[in-house]
C-alpha cells in the first residue's frame, strides 16, 4: 500500500461502503469524499459525511498510519484545524485518544484491486498494463489521447514560453532557437540550441544572400571549421568564419556536437548546411508559418538541398559518393512536428487565437504517425497510431505516465482498476 493509492481508493471510493463504522464504534456515512487536494494541507477539502446522525463538513486526511499524523506534526499546523476524518490503512494508535475520527479501510478494499495494482508496480513490462490494455473502451482511449495530446502541447509551450522570456518576446528569435535545436536531433539538441543562441537572427538576416557566410557562421560556431584542411572549399569557410568571429566578437559554443551513433545523413555537418541553405532561402520564418494556412507549402519551405560541396561530402575529410543532401521527409515531418506546430500553438496560446492552436493541432494531424521503438511497443499491443496526433499522445503516455508507473493518473489505468473493483464487489454480494 502507498499513500497516493490510499488517497486515490478514498478519491472514488473503491471500498465496501455497507454499514460503515468508526474506529471508536460509531457509524458513519460518506456523503462526499472531499475535493483532492494537490497543495498544502489536508489531502481533500470540503467533504462532507454523517456520523451517527449529525452532518459534518469539513477536511479528510490520510495516512498509512495512524501515528503518522503525530509524526508529520499535523498536531500543530493550523491547515489541519477543520479536519473532521482521519482514514487510514492500518490504525496503530487504537488506544489512543483521538480528537478527530479514525476510519480504518484495511478491511474494506477489495483484494483484487490491490494485487492489480502490486503487479502493474512490479511490472518489468513495456507497460505496466500491457496484458489489458485492450480490454479498454474505444471512448476511453479517444478522450484520453484529446488529454494527453493538450499535455504534450502545453509542455512544449513551457519551452516556447520559456525561449520568449530569453529573447524579449521576440517570435522570430524564438523560433530560429527552436528550429536550430530540432535540426540538431536527440544527439544534437544542446549543442545546436547553444549555436542559435550565438547568432541572432538580426546578424543571419544581413548575409542572407552569401550562401558561405551563413556555413561558415554555422560551422564556425560549432566548432567544425578548427584544424587544418586540404579541400578549398572548407578552407574558404575557415578564413571567412575567422573574419566574422573578429567582426563580431563571436565565442563558439563549448558543447561538441556528435557524430557517433548516428548515421551520415543526420552528421551534424550536413544538418548545419541545410539549415544555412534554409536560412538562405527564406524570409521571416515565423512570420511565414503564422500565415501560411497549408501544410504543403511548410513542407515545401522544408524541403532544402545543401550547396553542392556536401553532394560529394558528409564530413569536409573524405569525399563520399555523390548524393544531393536533402532535407528528407522523415526529417520535414520531426521539425513540424517539434518547432513548428509548438511555436503556432504557443503563439495561438498566448494570443488566445484558436485559429492557430487548431491549425497547429490539424496539422499534427495530416502527418503521417512517428515511427519509433515506443509507437512500435504500442502498436504491437494493438493500439492506434495513424497519425502524428496519435504518436506524439502515446509518447506522453509512455514517458509520463508508463515508464513512473503512474497508472493511477492514468485514464487507462482507472478503467482497468474500476473494472477490477467492480468485479470484486460483484462476487461479494
Amino acid at each position: 500500500m502507498t499513500e497516493r493509492l490510499l488517497q486515490y481508493i478514498w478519491q472514488f471510493q473503491y471500498f465496501n461502503k455497507e454499514a460503515l463504522i468508526l474506529d471508536n464504534g460509531d457509524a458513519f456515512q460518506v456523503i462526499h469524499p472531499g475535493r483532492y487536494n494537490t497543495n498544502q494541507g489536508p489531502d481533500f477539502l470540503e467533504a462532507k459525511i454523517r456520523i451517527e446522525d449529525t452532518l459534518w463538513v469539513g477536511h479528510v486526511e490520510l495516512h498509512l498510519k495512524t501515528s503518522d499524523w503525530f509524526r508529520h506534526a499535523h498536531q500543530f499546523d493550523r491547515n489541519y484545524d477543520n479536519v473532521i476524518l482521519h482514514v487510514v490503512w492500518e490504525n496503530d494508535l487504537r488506544d489512543k485518544d483521538a480528537r478527530i475520527p479514525v476510519f480504518s479501510l484495511q478491511s474494506k478494499v477489495p483484494m483484487l484491486l490491490l494485487k492489480q495494482y502490486e503487479h502493474w508496480m512490479n511490472s518489468a513490462g513495456f507497460i505496466a498494463c500491457g496484458n489489458q490494455i485492450r480490454d479498454v473502451s474505444r471512448i476511453n482511449w479517444i478522450s484520453w489521447r484529446e488529454r494527453l495530446l493538450a499535455e504534450r502541447m502545453q509542455r512544449k509551450s513551457a519551452t516556447v514560453f520559456s525561449f520568449l522570456l530569453q529573447t524579449n518576446q521576440h517570435w522570430e528569435e524564438t523560433f530560429w532557437w527552436l528550429l536550430a535545436r530540432n535540426f540538431g536531433a536527440v544527439l544534437n539538441f544542446e549543442p545546436f540550441e547553444a549555436l542559435a543562441k550565438t547568432l541572432p537572427v538580426t546578424v543571419l538576416a544581413r548575409y542572407k544572400n552569401k550562401l558561405p557566410v551563413l556555413e561558415a557562421l554555422l560551422l564556425g560556431q560549432s566548432g567544425l571549421l578548427e584544424g587544418e584542411f586540404e579541400d578549398e572549399y572548407p578552407m574558404m569557410l575557415q578564413k571567412e568564419y575567422l573574419h566574422f568571429k573578429a567582426k563580431y566578437k563571436l565565442e563558439p559554443i563549448r558543447q561538441a556536437v556528435h557524430f557517433m551513433r548516428t548515421r551520415p545523413v543526420n552528421f551534424p555537418t550536413v544538418r548545419l548546411a541545410q539549415l544555412a541553405m534554409l536560412v538562405h532561402q527564406s524570409n521571416h520564418l515565423f512570420a511565414y508559418i503564422r500565415e501560411t494556412t497549408a501544410l504543403h507549402d511548410i513542407k515545401k519551405l522544408l524541403a532544402v538541398t545543401a550547396s553542392t560541396f556536401w553532394d560529394q561530402h558528409y564530413t569536409f575529410y573524405k569525399k563520399s559518393v555523390h548524393r544531393p543532401k536533402k532535407l528528407g521527409n522523415q526529417m520535414i515531418d520531426t521539425l513540424i512536428i517539434n518547432a513548428i506546430v509548438p511555436v503556432l500553438f504557443s503563439y495561438g496560446l498566448l494570443h488566445n487565437e484558436e485559429q492557430y492552436k487548431n491549425r497547429a493541432l490539424n496539422w499534427l494531424d495530416e502527418l503521417e504517425p512517428e515511427r519509433n521503438a515506443i509507437t512500435n511497443g504500442f502498436e504491437e499491443l494493438g493500439i492506434v497510431n495513424k497519425s502524428a496526433c496519435d504518436s506524439q499522445a502515446l509518447l506522453e503516455l509512455k514517458s509520463h505516465y508508463c515508464d513512473p508507473k503512474k497508472c493511477l493518473d492514468c485514464a487507462v489505468g482507472n478503467a482497468l482498476l474500476k473494472r477490477s473493483v467492480s468485479v470484486s464487489l460483484e462476487t461479494c454480494t
